[in-house]
């Protein structure tokens, strides 16, 4: 059975390990996404410090993870992984499900995210889950800001759309 909860500080590099291994899902799609660096320690540990990090477990084993942060009026989705082991059993959704929970509890009006438009697993599910498409015409002050920070990091932002759920 796997349960959610607080991520822990002691947890920093199972899930950046954790993060490598759902990064491989990409070989072969976007090679220099799958080789790309996890989340750095300092950022993780941040979102911790401010509960924005939740963890999968099933018994012992971490075996997914999402971080978020506040953005405006949205909880921001930051990142998502499930370990391919545990693949197709809803965890991801169900991460979802606990920040948007922990969104409404706090006022805010819905979950927020950015993703590849064309990934299978990436937009179209989370389409499936509720999402909708932002025009880029109607982007928020946040979200250019963030787009900004994908550019710095090298991703295509062309490739990818903002989405949005309400809680």
């Amino acid at each position: 059975m796997v349960a959610f909860r607080a991520a822990r500080p002691g947890e920093i590099e199972t899930i950046r390990a954790l993060e490598r291994a759902s990064a491989q899902r990409f070989v072969g799609l976007m090679d220099a996404l799958a080789a790309d660096e996890p989340s750095p320690a300092a950022v993780l540990a941040a979102r911790i410090g401010t509960g924005g990090l939740i963890v999968a477990v099933d018994g012992d084993d971490l075996v997914g993870f999402v971080m978020f942060r506040t953005v405006e009026d949205h909880a921001y989705v930051e990142q998502i992984d499930v370990l391919p082991t545990h693949a197709g059993q809803r965890i991801g959704a169900a991460l979802l499900d606990v920040v948007s929970g922990r969104a409404w509890a706090t006022g805010l009006k819905g979950l927020s995210l950015s993703t590849f438009r064309d990934v299978p697993w990436n937009a179209p599910y989370y389409r499936w889950l509720g999402f909708v498409d932002v025009a880029n015409t109607a982007l928020t002050p946040g979200m250019r800001a963030i787009r900004e920070e994908h550019r710095a990091r090298g991703l295509d932002e062309d490739a990818r759309v903002f989405m949005t759920r309400k809680n």
